[in-house]
């Protein structure tokens, strides 16, 4: 009964989260931390870092990977499948209403004001996870340099991320 209530809450759970996230993975963290760290406690700040830093290293979206650890973590394969499946069920239907009506509202001007709120929302979501997730990291001087490094690298465009990541996990094996 107890694993059916969780899987319940994790569909809803992410369903919320995957439905108000405009911005994709990255905008969703800090609804990830507020709902399963601070409001249900099913995590800690600590399982949530290592849950997103394996879901940003792993192929394939950040939201969906980190649904399918998240519901790994709560209620087991079960919760994964719950998870997950909560996290894309509103951005599928989301988009198949827009893909039908987009043509037809392109050019309105409150649809393009809407939008134009939207984008600028969407960074604040991604900025307070960077200071969500980069308090409880960036402790020490070695840290800040690896984090600064891996930014540098990735903003030149030069480096693709799993180099960079591979990088930064020989300079933790160097320095740590």
């Amino acid at each position: 009964m107890i694993l059916l209530t969780h899987l319940y809450d994790l569909f809803l759970s992410f369903c919320r989260i995957g439905l108000v996230a405009f911005g994709g993975g990255y905008a969703m963290i800090p609804l990830m931390r507020a709902e399963f760290i601070m409001a249900r406690q099913w995590l800690t700040l600590g399982e949530f870092l290592d849950i997103i830093a394996i879901a940003e290293m792993t192929p394939g979206p950040v939201a969906i990977n980190a649904a399918t650890y998240i519901g790994y973590k709560v209620a087991g394969i079960p919760g994964a499948a719950a998870a997950t499946l909560g996290v894309i069920t509103p951005s599928v239907v989301l988009i198949l209403i827009i893909a039908g009506l987009f043509q037809h509202f392109r050019s309105s001007l409150l649809v393009r004001a809407i939008i134009s709120g939207i984008r600028p929302a969407v960074i604040g979501l991604i900025l307070s996870a960077v200071l969500v997730l980069g308090r409880p990291v960036l402790v020490d001087f070695k840290a800040f340099f690896i984090s600064l490094a891996a930014f540098l690298l990735l903003i030149t465009g030069k480096i693709r991320p799993l180099p960079v990541i591979g990088l930064a996990s020989l300079l933790g094996l160097l320095l740590y």
